[in-house]
């Protein structure tokens, strides 16, 4: 992490979601600084999605503020949110099984040249952006239902990257992911820190946040039980905050 003596890329204040009558999320504050991963931790039904997706523009904010380098802002939907360099990796990746790498980093935003779409200059440029996230990609020219998990997960970060993305949200990138994979979508976020990005991580595992984030925030039927510097905290630390709905006392 840079520093938290800068303006965090973003600051959600006070923000409340209901559905029904219902308090998905309930006065939530959290921060994301330049080069830093945070970690978004609790049960099914804790808030964490919802809380994220009105960063996404999914959702719309009851009330709170949302402030980007400082400046209040509103998201009202997606387009907003890439307004503001957001970019969201869902689970499920958004990518075209049947076209390639290119294909899929342009899929609607295509480069055209002479009123048609530019297909060797979108390689060209695919080929630079993976170069710079993960120079052992090849399969350039295959569909990306050929392609691994942690293949997969690079596309996507590319595609995001490729477009300014300065805060970045990842929605479990792991999940179904073997070791190996793992490590690659690791790396991968050890290399967007060190460009500057600011990641939030919706995770469920507590060693890969342990390991991926330098924060950790948890959130327990809707409310923010407390953010915490994972070189601060045990694992068991971190499980008692999503079980019990404590902060430990050390990080108090």
């Amino acid at each position: 992490m840079t520093g938290k003596t800068q303006t965090p890329l973003v600051e959600l204040r006070d923000i409340s979601i209901a559905f029904g009558g219902i308090k998905a999320v309930d006065h939530v504050s959290i921060d994301l600084h330049p080069g830093e991963v945070v970690g978004l931790l609790g049960h099914n039904g804790a808030g964490k999605s919802t809380l994220i997706k009105c960063l996404s523009g999914a959702y719309r904010k009851d009330s709170g503020q949302i402030l980007i380098n400082g400046q209040p802002v509103e998201i009202n939907n997606p387009r907003d949110a890439r307004a503001q360099n957001i970019e969201t990796i869902y689970q499920t990746l958004a990518l075209a099984d049947n076209l390639d790498a290119s294909s899929n980093l342009f899929l609607g935003r295509e480069l055209i040249a002479n009123g048609l779409v530019d297909d060797a200059k979108m390689e060209a440029e695919t080929r630079k952006i993976m170069g710079r996230l993960n120079p052992n990609f090849r399969k350039f020219n295959v569909p990306v239902s050929a392609l691994s998990g942690g293949q997969r997960q690079s596309v996507a970060i590319a595609r995001a990257v490729y477009f300014n993305a300065k805060i970045l949200i990842m929605d479990e990138p792991t999940a179904a992911l073997g070791p190996h994979e793992t490590q690659m979508v690791a790396e991968l976020i050890q290399e967007l820190k060190a460009q500057g990005l600011g990641i939030f991580l919706i995770e469920h595992d507590i060693h890969n946040v342990m390991k991926l984030c330098d924060r950790a925030s948890v959130m327990k039927n809707g409310r923010l039980v407390g953010t915490v510097d994972v070189n601060e905290v045990t694992d068991d630390d971190i499980l008692g905050m999503i079980i019990l709905g404590k902060k430990p006392a050390k990080a108090a």
